[in-house]
């Protein structure tokens, strides 16, 4: 019999997250940091709205880019966030997540053997989907003592004649870092120099904690070269309603909202008008989740601290991003080690680039209480790692 595979389907890796949310899955005791999910349920309010969608028999599709109410507060938003202007009837895209619009931004833009630019560590999605939109991954290796963040020098060493699409990832999952306005000029610089594309990956950018969220499109000449992905499942803790958005160049969305038709249709109605809710009456909801995220985040800046283990300071997302290169282990060996002996799931750098080989992603969307007991287990098995460097010198 032939083989049904096809080809670059095989060759994907799995996603290196899931490996070990699988294994806790079997483990009923143990603590779990591994995945990027808000411990928050959805504010009521939100979920009222999407009940009421229901009794009042909004079942039926929308339109393919999304509803209008919902297009028109996603423009305001962001007019409001951003200052930026969107036209809601050409510009704005409603979508099954952020992931879907990362997957067809990719093959709205790409054609094969164009280069897709993908700084690392980042988030596992971006190689797969530059892949499978017959793209050529090229891999920017950030770098620890820049605090993860993309400079221009490495932006221009990567670009060639064939690179089409830089993904921006910022606020960073796994690394919590971002990118300040400096950091975004100098970089537009070369984007405009280079003719190229952006996708900008915002999803992240209401977990801000130092000054407010710039988005590359606020910089001179780059809302017309990019699509800016963003959506609720982070901001407002709607991970299982599968709703994101992308807004861009009018010419690109066009394409975009033609692939969503063929493979999806439209996101779902009810999600719709719960995010209709969200962006008009949220603002608060936001503010104290991120409220109890930074005070999660600097208590383990604190705890690290303490504990003598490697960390940059983040300033975005929910995640920490500590150095464990001291035990001369990889990141693989050592959240295996943490995991069956202390019964505490974190993920290894490495799952999201190879440049993250040597730390770890934590996450700090748990409970302060969960977050306790497992920096108490961190602390115990860091001591007894370095007793046993001390008894092989």
């Amino acid at each position: 019999m032939r083989n049904p595979l096809a080809d670059k389907a095989v060759r994907l890796k799995p996603s290196g997250i899931r490996k070990f949310f699988d294994v806790v899955n079997e483990m009923p005791d143990a603590i779990s940091l591994g995945v990027g999910e808000p411990d928050f349920d959805t504010p009521w309010h939100i979920r009222d709205e999407g009940i009421y969608s229901l009794e009042k028999g909004r079942t039926f599709y929308t339109s393919n880019a999304g509803l209008k109410e919902l297009k028109v507060e996603i423009s305001r938003y962001l007019k409001r966030k951003l200052d930026v202007s969107y036209d809601y009837n050409k510009e704005v895209l409603v979508t099954v997540g952020g992931s879907e619009a990362i997957d067809i931004a990719l093959r709205a833009m790409v054609n094969p053997g164009d280069e897709v630019l993908i700084p690392q560590p980042s988030y596992v999605s971006y190689e797969p989907c530059a892949i499978l939109a017959d793209g050529v991954p090229v891999i920017i290796d950030l770098k620890a003592e820049n605090e993860f963040r993309l400079t221009a020098q490495e932006l221009r060493d990567a670009v060639t004649e064939k690179t089409k699409v830089l993904i921006l990832p910022f606020p960073n999952n796994p690394t919590g870092a971002i990118m300040e306005r400096k950091d975004l000029e100098a970089i537009a610089e070369v984007i405009a120099e280079k003719d190229i594309f952006v996708i900008s990956d915002e999803i992240y950018s209401e977990l801000t904690y130092k000054g407010e969220h710039v988005s590359i499109v606020n910089m001179p000449g780059m809302q017309e070269r990019t699509v800016l992905i963003n959506g609720f499942s982070k901001s407002h803790a709607m991970t299982g309603w599968r709703l994101g958005y992308a807004c861009g160049p009018a010419a690109v969305i066009q394409q975009m909202v033609k692939i969503h038709q063929y493979a999806i249709m439209c996101a779902p109605t009810t999600s719709q008008y719960a995010a209709v809710e969200a962006l008009r009456n949220g603002d608060e909801d936001v503010a104290e989740m991120r409220e109890a995220y930074n005070q999660r985040r600097r208590y383990l800046m604190h705890a690290f601290q303490k504990m003598g283990l490697e960390c940059f300071e983040p300033y975005g997302a929910f995640y920490v991003f500590p150095c464990i290169k001291e035990f001369g282990m990889t990141s693989e060996e050592f959240a295996t080690r943490f995991l069956e002996e202390e019964k505490v799931a974190v993920v290894p750098g490495t799952a999201f680039g190879e440049s993250g080989e040597g730390f770890l992603r934590i996450s700090y969307a748990y409970s302060l209480e969960n977050l306790k007991k497992a920096i108490e287990k961190l602390e115990h098995f860091i001591s007894r790692l370095r007793q046993e460097g001390e008894k092989q010198q």
